[in-house]
């Protein structure tokens, strides 16, 4: 089955927070919905799993491609033309730190970018999902995952109080508590 969406709209914080503590209750796991407020809340507040990420590690891979290519330009430009200049050696080091530093810098740099993007989940290829109100202060819990999971999460997040519930459905959506159009 396809990965589906849902996202209930709620107006206060307890009815989001007694509706996450259903779906732990009902077996979906924190880490299957997030938690989208236009106000700061401390982390955990909802009930969702703190998310582990490897940011630091982008940086240093990083900074290892961008040193070995430094080492690798430098080195190979000077095996590749050897000018012998009065007797010293052919590989000059003090020459070779200055772009070796600069290797490193870029490559840390390029892999730090491509690191937040890639931690941030952007872009994102999943189901999308947003109600603008969210902006104005509401607080929205989106649930992802297959059919099943997903329905249920829309049947708890109505009956915990949300103002509105929303469902992905190939590019668009459907509102739960609005009987569907006959076709």
């Amino acid at each position: 089955m396809a990965d589906r969406a849902v996202i209930g709209v709620f107006e206060d914080v307890q009815s989001a927070a007694d509706a996450t503590q259903k779906m732990l209750d009902s077996g979906i796991s924190g880490d299957e919905f997030d938690i989208l407020s236009s106000s700061p809340f401390p982390h955990g507040a909802f009930g969702e799993s703190e998310r582990h990420h490897n940011l630091y590690v982008f940086p240093l891979i990083g900074a290892a491609c961008g040193f070995i290519t430094g080492v690798l330009i430098t080195a190979g430009t000077q095996i590749s033309w050897p000018l012998v200049t009065g007797g010293k050696p052919i590989l000059g080091i003090p020459p070779m730190l200055v772009i070796m530093y600069e290797g490193t810098m870029l490559g840390a740099i390029i892999f730090t970018v491509l690191g937040v993007l890639f931690e941030s989940r952007l872009p994102s290829a999943g189901p999308r999902v947003y109600d603008s109100r969210i902006t104005a202060g509401y607080i929205g819990v989106i649930v992802q995952g297959d059919e099943d999971k997903v329905r249920s999460a829309g049947q708890i997040m109505s009956e915990a109080g949300a103002e509105d519930v929303k469902f992905d459905e190939e590019g668009k959506t459907i509102n739960l508590l609005e009987e569907p159009e006959e076709r």
